[in-house]
């Protein structure tokens, strides 16, 4: 090992890795990661990306390496990365069969929280050898955090919400170990399940029913995985049965419930401002 690399220890694959000091090969393919180097400063240094991070920035001149899942080990070949940036959950299997071949792949965990998103931003710093930059991004995001906060209205009876997560055609709930969790309290609202003990718990009607939220935030990819909202509606039978704000939620930059980059807060204000939102703080 040379002055210009250094031995990380990553400790969900239980080993160290050695890469750069300052990587400039990188391959990151969480887009919520991808967007947070772009507000660092760091584009240049990387050199490939999944076919999601074009949602949140300008991929031109970027290799698409694959997506969430698929990932094609000849083109990483070509790209010949210093440093492969994936999350946990489902990209462990990945990570582990790179780490396997001795790729220099690096895991970052699941946040479950909104400051856990704080955190892998500064993992991210530490990891391209620019905590200077980590910390400018952090603390940005922590006056915009301080300022929802002083934004939202809340009062006496905040409005509950429901948030449904279709992750390609199976719903998912938010428990309480879930960044959107944070969302929906940052806007101003109550999770209703945020008592649960899981981040994102299989799908419950007759516990939604129960709580009748006065809101209903509604999350798909409409690209990958479109949803027929009138479908889903009546799926349910919810219309008529309680009175509730729908707010479908999509992929866009600043309207994603389960993107973890920046611009979460973004999302956060969206939701602060949202007509029916206001309308339910003020039922």
């Amino acid at each position: 090992m040379s002055d210009s690399t250094r031995l990380i220890r990553c400790e969900i694959l239980d080993r160290q890795i050695e890469f750069p000091s300052r990587p400039q090969r990188v391959v990151c393919l969480v887009a919520g990661w991808t967007e947070a180097l772009w507000q660092m400063g760091l584009q240049d240094s990387v050199v490939g990306v999944s076919k999601y991070c074009q949602r949140y920035v300008d991929t031109a001149g970027k290799v698409v390496a694959g997506d969430y899942l698929r990932v094609d080990d000849a083109m990483l070949d070509r790209l010949n990365p210093d440093l492969i940036l994936v999350t946990g959950g489902v990209q462990l299997g990945l990570a582990r069969r790179w780490a396997k071949q001795g790729r220099p792949v690096f895991v970052l965990p699941l946040p479950d929280g909104m400051a856990g998103i704080l955190e892998n931003i500064r993992r991210l710093g530490a990891l391209m050898g620019e905590m200077a930059a980590a910390h400018h991004l952090t603390e940005q995001m922590d006056d915009q955090i301080a300022q929802l906060g002083r934004g939202s209205t809340g009062g006496d009876k905040p409005p509950q919400v429901y948030a449904e997560l279709w992750f390609g055609r199976h719903p998912r709930m938010a428990g309480g170990l879930t960044f959107v969790h944070d969302i929906v309290r940052l806007a101003g609202g109550m999770n209703i399940l945020g008592e649960l003990a899981e981040g994102y718990p299989r799908l419950d009607v007759a516990a939604v029913e129960r709580h009748r939220p006065d809101v209903v935030l509604l999350f798909h990819e409409a690209d990958d995985h479109p949803l027929d909202v009138d479908e889903w509606m009546q799926e349910r039978g919810w219309a008529g049965r309680w009175k509730f704000q729908l707010i479908a939620c999509g992929i866009e930059p600043g309207r994603n419930l389960i993107h973890d980059g920046p611009s979460i807060l973004d999302t956060v204000a969206w939701l602060q401002n949202h007509p029916s939102f206001i309308a339910s703080e003020n039922t």
